[in-house]
């Protein structure tokens, strides 16, 4: 099996437990962005790279600086989309292990703030209507920032 790629990572085939967490928003060059499903920070994303890896060792010089421009254009994006007043970035993979980043959206005194993001508290799902406007404004910025920038 091609080492970039996992038959049993979800990031690698796009299966079920995948969509029940996130949408996919777009793809880059280097990840495939996704809009989390739960938006009790308005924003929040995972940037996911092409190609499975499970480790940022693993990836080339070449590989690692390309992605992480992909994560550092999407989170501009998402700043100014979403008036965040810092994002938080988020690498863990313990059960998802594919390396991937949560750009975490906060605002002082918002959700969170002063700690690290939690999946335990009440989860904030958008209506399909407003996800998918989401989506197809994420898509939109994203790709124009990062064509801008070429």
């Amino acid at each position: 099996m091609d080492k970039d790629y996992d038959l049993q990572c979800f990031y690698c085939t796009k299966s079920e437990p995948l969509s029940t967490l996130m949408t996919e928003v777009c793809v880059l060059d280097s990840s495939t962005v996704y809009l989390f499903h739960d938006q009790k920070n308005p924003g929040r994303c995972i940037v996911a790279s092409n190609g499975h890896k499970t480790e940022l060792f693993e990836f080339s010089s070449q590989e690692r600086n390309d992605y992480f421009e992909d994560v550092s254009n999407v989170a501009k994006v998402i700043h100014e989309l979403y008036g965040a007043d810092k994002i938080n970035y988020a690498t863990y993979g313990d059960l998802a292990p594919h390396f991937h980043v949560h750009l975490v959206p906060k605002k002082v005194d918002g959700v969170s703030w002063g700690s690290p993001f939690s999946d335990t508290l009440e989860k904030v799902h958008l209506t399909e209507e407003d996800k998918t406007q989401w989506i197809a404004t994420l898509n939109y910025h994203i790709k124009k920032y990062v064509k801008q920038k070429i």
